[in-house]
């Protein structure tokens, strides 16, 4: 038996009693995975992104574990919602024009202790401040910078388009506006390279783009680490009390842990490792996140139905957003059909093995994703499933 075949035996044997659709975090591998992060950290803490997650119950998990420490949020609303629910290290990662969850925050002072917004522009400080309706608590303020690679002068440029702000100069510049202005303390520089941490560079069937993508890579990072240490050391200049400075993510972090100005690592996908995190030469993970649909129809030989499963993942639009059948091994979709809102054919000799009301495993494309929708993860431990927890959606909550 294969270990794939194992493992979708004792998945298969763990949830007998529940009816599918339903979604499993396998724990033995996520605590592989969190142990995998730890070591190529190389003694770094670990920032867990929490969109990746989306359970408040495995975000305890982990960061109950040595290694781990603070929360990167995607939204303020839930980096309120998470401050209320005890995590009292919660790093917004993106700007907000959340203007009632600024009010919130600057009118109390549990919240602005416990919660650092993201900012890039100066506009987005006079927004806090109008929306603060009389809340005088000082704010957490962290800036970004933009970690894309730029050549022939700035024509090409390589990587996300978030933050504007990518010298050393332009950053000071924010920094100097953040300690000018009353109610607001810097305490952070994040920078996420996702075209390094996010992008796999061993693509199956296609050497000549992996490569590329290595090249690219490694020119990236040589750039990237001389850059940031120069805005750390202007920033550290004028902010020596600076807390903290975050880079990373799951595909980079034992390179960006190796930089001296970085002082966190943030992560979150390595400890579901969706389909998108298997084309990386740097590190390998157990998938530990599925989901499983019920076969319902077999229309022929060769074929099978099961319901729903069109859970697309963001990004631009692409096979490699899809999930991906995954046990029994040797499932694929049909070309014309692909995965369904409702009914998703899936072809292939291992077909004629499943009945009516047999289980077939997917992968998602990335991982917090697949809680939005779930509405519970049942963890499983060996063949038992050893809890039940909600996901965000469980709990009530979509915050985007």
């Amino acid at each position: 038996m294969t270990a794939c075949a194992a493992d979708r035996a004792r998945y298969d044997r763990a949830t007998a009693h529940l009816d599918a659709p339903l979604a499993i975090v396998d724990l033995d591998a996520f605590d592989a995975n969190a142990d995998d992060l730890v070591r190529r950290a190389a003694g770094k803490p670990i920032r867990v992104a929490s969109k990746s997650v989306r359970c408040r119950a495995l975000l305890e998990r982990v960061l109950a574990r040595d290694g781990f420490a603070g929360v990167m949020s995607f939204t303020l609303a839930e980096s309120l919602w998470l401050a209320r629910s005890g995590f009292d290290d919660v790093l917004l990662a993106y700007p907000s024009a959340d203007r009632a969850a600024y009010a919130e925050l600057a009118g109390d002072a549990k919240l602005a202790a416990a919660v650092t917004v993201m900012i890039d522009d100066p506009a987005q400080l006079r927004l806090i401040d109008d929306a603060r309706q009389g809340g005088t608590e000082v704010v957490r303020v962290c800036l970004e910078l933009d970690t894309s690679l730029r050549l022939l002068g700035g024509r090409v440029r390589v990587g996300a388009r978030r933050s504007p702000l990518h010298s050393a100069a332009q950053v000071a510049e924010l920094a100097r506006a953040v300690a000018r202005r009353p109610g607001f303390r810097l305490v952070g520089i994040m920078a996420y390279e996702g075209h390094i941490a996010g992008v796999g560079d061993a693509v199956a069937g296609s050497p000549v783009r992996s490569r590329a993508v290595r090249l690219m890579q490694s020119a990236a990072r040589r750039e990237l680490a001389a850059r940031r240490a120069e805005v750390v050391r202007a920033v550290r200049a004028l902010v020596p009390d600076l807390e903290f400075v975050n880079g990373g993510g799951t595909g980079s972090v034992q390179h960006t842990a190796a930089e001296d100005a970085v002082t966190e690592i943030a992560a979150g996908s390595g400890l579901y490792v969706p389909r998108l995190f298997d084309n990386y030469t740097s590190f390998s993970g157990r998938p530990a996140a599925l989901f499983a649909q019920p076969v319902v129809r077999r229309p022929g030989v060769g074929v099978v139905t099961v319901l729903g499963g069109g859970y697309p993942a963001s990004g631009a639009a692409g096979r490699d957003r899809l999930p991906v059948p995954y046990l029994p091994e040797g499932l694929r979709y049909d070309p014309q059909e692909g995965p369904g809102e409702v009914q998703t054919p899936l072809l292939g000799s291992p077909a004629d093995d499943l009945l009516i009301g047999d289980k077939v495993w997917f992968r998602h494309a990335k991982a917090g994703e697949l809680c939005e929708r779930f509405e519970a993860l049942h963890l499983v431990t060996g063949e038992t499933v050893a809890e039940t927890v909600p996901t965000y959606r469980g709990e009530g909550h979509t915050f985007l």
